[in-house]
């Protein structure tokens, strides 16, 4: 409630009480003097509201019409609350979710669960998206809402970021690589590297590590995570990937190295800019709500694959 609201609030509480014990009001403004909410408001509008004698208070004829106006000001702002409050409550429809592998990982279920428990009303039509499509559906417009991982080059879209997963090589087991407890950027390029077949130069450059190269890296097109964890493994590439991989999509074979001076992937909830639906606000901030909600969780997530000491 803004500070307006609040001082014609208090003039509301102020003048009923008059009304209601003219002898209860007498001693409570005077010991009061008028509180300094009603003398602003007074200055405000340059009338006078009450009239001050050291015996009494009472309003004006200036104050008792205010006083009428004001009743029906705010009764007519509750109603617009209340009304608010019960369309939200029964927000109904439906929003086409899209996700890369993975979606939120271990959040994605906190955050359905309390999204229908809330507005159970409202259809979530999920749906996961290939490697060659880093924006889950919303560069084609095919989804409201989507889970995507940054950086990418998508146009005009809006993010909010949940968790920061930590980014690992992965390496066959006979792999030179495979004996070491981390990695730096620079002993994986001269290795041949999996990488997506998206067109979004700015998602290539970060998973092929093209900030760090000084020449062109040799490069296996992938579409599925599986895939890309199954050319590791056979030691046709190795790979750049997120450290949830070690947990939803671990194969005998592979290895997964931290990687020493290469930032982690964003994982962040995603939406069309300035279009945001009301069903697509809602869930926006179901999701926000609860990572905020889920510290312990959200550590845990960032901590794997972690650099140990870092």
């Amino acid at each position: 409630m803004d500070l307006q609201t609040r001082k014609l609030r208090y003039f509301l509480a102020v003048a009923d009480e008059l009304h209601f014990s003219r002898a209860a009001a007498r001693v409570f403004l005077t010991q009061q003097a008028l509180s300094r909410q009603i003398k602003e408001l007074e200055e405000e509008l340059g009338v006078q509201l009450f009239e001050r004698t050291t015996r009494s208070v009472a309003l004006t004829p200036a104050g008792e019409s205010f006083l009428v106006a004001v009743r029906d000001l705010l009764d007519r702002f509750d109603d617009a609350v209340a009304t608010a409050r019960r369309t939200d409550r029964l927000l109904s429809g439906r929003i086409r979710l899209g996700f890369i592998p993975g979606a939120a990982l271990e959040l994605t279920a906190p955050i359905m669960t309390a999204f229908r428990a809330a507005y159970p009303d409202v259809e979530v039509e999920m749906r996961e998206f290939p490697a060659n499509d880093p924006s889950a559906g919303l560069a084609s417009g095919v989804t409201d809402v989507a889970f995507i991982r940054l950086p990418q080059g998508t146009q005009r879209i809006e993010t909010e970021d949940l968790f920061v997963d930590p980014v690992v090589a992965m390496v066959a087991e006979g792999h030179p690589l495979a004996s070491r407890t981390s990695v730096a950027v620079r002993d994986l390029l001269a290795h041949p590297m999996t990488l997506s077949g998206t067109t979004d130069e700015v998602y290539r450059a970060f998973w092929g590590l093209y900030d760090a190269r000084e020449t062109p890296g040799t490069f296996v097109g992938v579409t599925s995570v599986t895939e890309e964890t199954s050319l590791v493994s056979a030691g046709a590439a190795i790979g750049v990937t997120g450290a949830a991989v070690m947990t939803y999509a671990p194969l005998p074979g592979v290895r997964f190295l931290p990687i020493e001076d290469w930032p982690g992937s964003r994982v962040a909830v995603a939406w069309h800019l300035g279009e945001r639906s009301a069903a697509v606000a809602r869930f926006v901030d179901t999701v926000c709500g609860v990572r905020d909600r889920e510290r312990d969780l959200v550590a845990r997530i960032e901590a794997r694959g972690r650099v140990e000491g870092s």
